[in-house]
């Protein structure tokens, strides 16, 4: 992070101090950072963007976990799951070390009836967030607010994971990440106590555009008047622990876990940000991303989805027991 402490007075030193201890020792990994936005949302609920951060970070867990589950391992190599794991993992580092400051800085403000936020440079937050921090601090349009911390959250991924060469050549052009989105076979759920599963599916992940349309949608549902009070029953209910059994366990017909808890499988990883680009200062025409989305119509997706996995299951049954078997009868004795 920019070390310019020298120009601060001791009040606003311990705030930076507090601020960058707190979000290293959160940004352990997808359990605690999943755990700490919706903690702050539920403390702060007018920041509405921390809730759908806490709701995408579950999808990224069990995303992880389905890489060392019964299914994957059938059809992708270790080589290519664990770089897998490592691009979510990467990706949810990072928005959490610029996201998660920019939180507890406002949390400070809050509390103390005080703008504080010209401190946000000192975190290598964008010029458009701090921007859009003090927009909010004057006018208290959580709208607004919400779809610049999306816009800001995707664009902060976008040069560092997904137009990063080893990425992009290892991960997102691999033969098993393309059938996926191809397929629509990756998603976002929202569920919920009673069993049901809302979201949408995940589609052109590399594009940025797509993605910011992605998550207004989120946006749009996780509060939606219908079914918010459900959703914020199942992050009130539900421990996050990255299996998928995590909403599985209230499907009405009873479900075997098939994916393991995330700590079980996976260890800490150690990461280091490397040169800060603001992405803000060659990309400021942002405003088409703040446009209102035509609502969605279809996002109750229980039956698809369900139907959705056991077709994907079946296409990893074919490869891994019939063509692998196949292919293994013919190969020659050496």
């Amino acid at each position: 992070m920019i070390d310019l402490d020298s120009q601060l007075g001791s009040y606003e030193n311990k705030i930076v101090a507090y601020i960058r201890d707190t979000t290293i020792k959160g940004n352990i990994d997808n359990i605690t950072r999943t755990k700490l936005y919706q903690q702050f949302f539920f403390r702060n609920p007018e920041i509405e963007w921390a809730f759908l951060a806490s709701m995408v970070s579950r999808n990224a867990g069990w995303n992880m976990t389905d890489l060392r589950g019964v299914w994957f391992p059938k059809m992708i190599n270790q080589s290519l799951r664990d770089q897998i794991f490592f691009t979510y993992e990467r990706a949810n580092w990072l928005i959490f070390l610029d996201a998660f400051p920019q939180l507890l800085l406002y949390e400070i403000c809050k509390r103390e009836r005080t703008n504080h936020f010209y401190l946000l440079q000192y975190f290598r937050v964008s010029l458009f967030m701090q921007n859009e921090w003090q927009r909010f601090w004057e006018q208290k349009d959580r709208k607004r607010l919400l779809t610049a911390l999306i816009v800001n959250e995707q664009n902060v991924i976008q040069k560092p994971v997904i137009e990063h060469w080893y990425y992009k050549r290892k991960v997102f052009h691999s033969l098993p990440f393309l059938f996926q989105d191809w397929m629509h076979y990756s998603c976002v759920l929202f569920p919920t106590v009673d069993g049901e599963l809302y979201g949408f599916s995940v589609h052109d992940f590399s594009d940025l555009n797509e993605r910011i349309e992605l998550g207004k949608k989120l946006a749009w549902l996780l509060f939606h008047h219908h079914y918010f009070s459900q959703f914020k029953k199942f992050a009130q209910w539900t421990e996050h622990t990255g299996s998928r059994y995590d909403y599985e366990q209230y499907y009405l017909t009873k479900k075997q876990k098939g994916t393991p808890l995330l700590r079980e499988v996976y260890p800490i990883v150690e990461h280091e940000r490397h040169v800060f680009h603001d992405w803000y200062r060659k990309n400021k025409s942002v405003e088409r991303w703040f446009s209102t989305i035509k609502p969605p119509k279809k996002y109750h997706i229980t039956k698809w989805f369900q139907k959705k996995q056991k077709h994907l299951h079946a296409c990893i049954y074919l490869k891994s027991e019939i063509f692998d078997r196949l292919l293994t009868s013919r190969t020659p004795p050496v």
